[in-house]
């Protein structure tokens, strides 16, 4: 079963940010290397055969905004560290296990997604990530399906375009791959009504200008719907 599917046979009104990646992963979408870990121990054994730094998140149904209530140890290099940074993430109301990811470099932070919008249906958005992302609310919709030719015009169309080029010594983001993601998201919002949204932020540009999503949620509509 798909982790879509048992979500949905569970009554669950999310994914579990570990599950979204899964699904998004199958569809081309790029995440990062990461393990599901049941306790601390197995979360410091999982960071170790990963590599180090690592990033370790606490994981669960009722954990979905976990910047906002301490659930993300960053930066993590040692088991010992893992095993602290652990039992503290057990103690969260919600958790349920963790999850251990490698540490992803990129000074620029972007945002993608989908809504569905009672009016237009799906509609895919893309702007500025991070934690800016409501205070500077960046960002442009279009409705799915899109073409390649539609998502790469989005790219174009945020004020904060700049950030796609040259920066710091980075790379540019590369636009194919963030379209490619634009479309993706398009599609799936088409063939799948059940998701309600999803949103990928940070989608982190690494130095080499690949993109990768972070984080990931998926919202699932409520069964009457």
């Amino acid at each position: 079963m798909t982790p879509l599917r048992e979500a949905i046979a569970k009554g669950q009104a999310a994914l579990t940010e570990h599950a979204a990646k899964q699904f998004l992963a199958g569809h081309g979408i790029p995440v990062p290397r990461e393990t599901l870990a049941p306790d601390p121990d197995a979360a410091a054994a999982a960071a170790s055969r990963l590599g180090f730094p690592v990033a370790l998140k606490a994981s669960g149904i009722g954990v979905q905004h976990k910047t906002e209530i301490g659930g993300v140890a960053l930066n993590l290099r040692s088991a010992e560290e893992v095993r602290q940074e652990g039992r503290r993430l057990a103690a969260l109301p919600g958790y349920e296990g963790l999850l251990v990811a490698e540490m992803v470099r990129g000074n620029r932070e972007l945002a993608c997604g989908l809504i569905r919008d009672p009016q237009f249906g799906p509609c895919v958005m893309f702007g500025l990530g991070g934690i800016l992302t409501e205070a500077l609310a960046d960002a442009v919709f279009r409705v799915a399906p899109l073409t390649r030719p539609d998502a790469l015009e989005m790219l174009q169309e945020i004020r904060s375009v700049k950030l796609l080029g040259a920066f710091r010594g980075e790379a540019p983001a590369n636009p194919e791959a963030l379209a490619a993601i634009l479309v993706t998201l398009g599609g799936i919002g088409m063939r799948h009504p059940e998701i309600r949204e999803i949103d990928l932020n940070p989608v982190t540009i690494r130095a080499d200008g690949t993109p990768v999503a972070l984080d990931a949620l998926i919202a699932l509509a409520p069964p009457s719907a």
